[in-house]
Formats: C-alpha cells, structure tokens, sequence
C-alpha cells in the first residue's frame, strides 16, 4: 500500500477546471518531485491534499484513509505536513517561540535541541524573532515548523524560491539528508535540476493534465520533452 495515493481528483477554482483527473502515488520513505510551468496545477494539486480545496470528484487516501473531504488540521494530526510556498512563520515570535508553537498540538513534538542539530544556524539564530531572519534562515524555520510534527510525509511548494545560490546548496545538503535519514517529501519546484537531484521518481503536470511519470534518469533522457513541458 502507498502512503499517499491520488486517484482521478477534479479541483475547482469556482467554475474554473483546475485538475483534471489527475492520479499520483506517493511510497513510504520517498522522494517525489511534481514538476510544471507556473500555472500548471503544482500548488492547487498540494492545498487539494490538505484539505485546502476540497476535489469535486476522485479520492485522495492517506496511509489507507481516505481524507478528501477532511479539514487541514486533521489531515496535518493524521502526519501530513506542507510546508508553504509563502513561509508564514510568525514574525514577531522567536525562532525557538515558532518552534514550540508549531508542536503544541503535536502527538509527540520534537525538542528544539533537535532542530539546531539539523539547523545549526536556527541554533545560532534562537533567539532571534521571525522578521529579523534572511529569506534562506526562514526557510529553514518553515521546514523545521513542520519536522517539529514528527510527519509522515512532507510536503515542499517552491522551498527554494528567490533564494541564493549558495543559501539552495545549504537546503539542498539539508533535503538529501532528511531523505537518507528515510523522511518522505513531495517537492514542487521551479529549479527543475535541482528537485531532479533530490527525487527517485517525478510527474509532470501541464494545464492541469498530469502528463508524466517516471524517474529522472527517464526524463533526463528526453530533452525534447523537457523543453515542451518545462522549458529547460
């Protein structure tokens, strides 16, 4: 049994068809990257997940359940996790602040001890507030908020959006260790080679029509499928 498992859902935005049918599996201590242009359907398909929007049609099943239908914040208790393309860390709490409200509602919330041995610098950084943080520093924060939960599966939309180059090293190095360590994620990213890098397979949604499944070694292999859908 997949852990999470998508089955022809059918998301809405008002009367406008945003996904289409579209189906994905999601395995238990993997790596997945949903790939797409702006606009294809990467974020609406990851808020259809947590119970943001709700698919007019299709299933969505969570370690067996089905949780379409479910409130966020059940399906977050249930171990999904996403961590937003808009960060929302609390800018006038601490980081540590942020931290320990993220696990308040948590079954067994980790230590902050144990988010600074990951993130060291949220370490250095622990007493600083939110807003006092550089883009990359708050990035760490939302993915930590999200590791406190002690998820099951982690969901990434846009981690490394207007950030450095060497700030994306950093979270790159940070990702590949969270999957060696065996962490399930789903990354939405536009830096196609750098989500390839973390992913053991990908789907490709365009318009939203999922279009393509396969590893990255088989996309790779197909540049001119590449350039139609992603344009790299």
């Amino acid at each position: 049994m997949s852990l999470l498992e998508v089955d022809a859902i059918n998301t809405y935005y008002g009367e406008a068809h945003a996904l289409f049918d579209v189906s994905m599996r999601v395995e238990p201590h993997e790596v997945v990257a949903l790939l797409g242009r702006n606009g294809a359907g990467k974020t609406t398909t990851f808020k259809t997940m947590m119970g943001v929007m709700a698919p007019k049609s299709g299933t969505i099943r969570f370690n067996g359940m089905p949780i379409q239908g479910l409130p966020p914040y059940k399906i977050a208790r249930l171990g999904l996790q996403l961590v937003p393309e808009e960060r929302r860390i609390i800018g006038g709490l601490t980081v540590e602040e942020n931290l320990i409200l993220a696990g308040l509602s948590a079954p067994t919330p980790w230590k902050p001890e144990r988010v600074y041995e990951i993130f060291p610098r949220l370490g250095e950084r622990h007493r600083s507030r939110g807003r006092e943080l550089s883009g990359g520093e708050q990035q760490m924060l939302t993915i930590a908020r999200a590791l406190v939960r002690e998820p099951r599966l982690i969901l990434l939309d846009e981690p490394f959006e207007g950030l450095a180059p060497l700030i994306v090293q950093d979270l790159l190095r940070i990702c590949r260790d969270l999957a060696a360590a065996g962490r399930t994620i789903v990354i939405v990213e536009q830096n196609v080679q750098a989500a390839l890098s973390l992913a053991q397979r990908c789907y490709i949604l365009n318009n939203g029509h999922m279009v393509y499944e396969g590893t990255p070694a088989e996309l790779r292999a197909d540049p001119d499928f590449m350039r139609r859908h992603l344009g790299i």
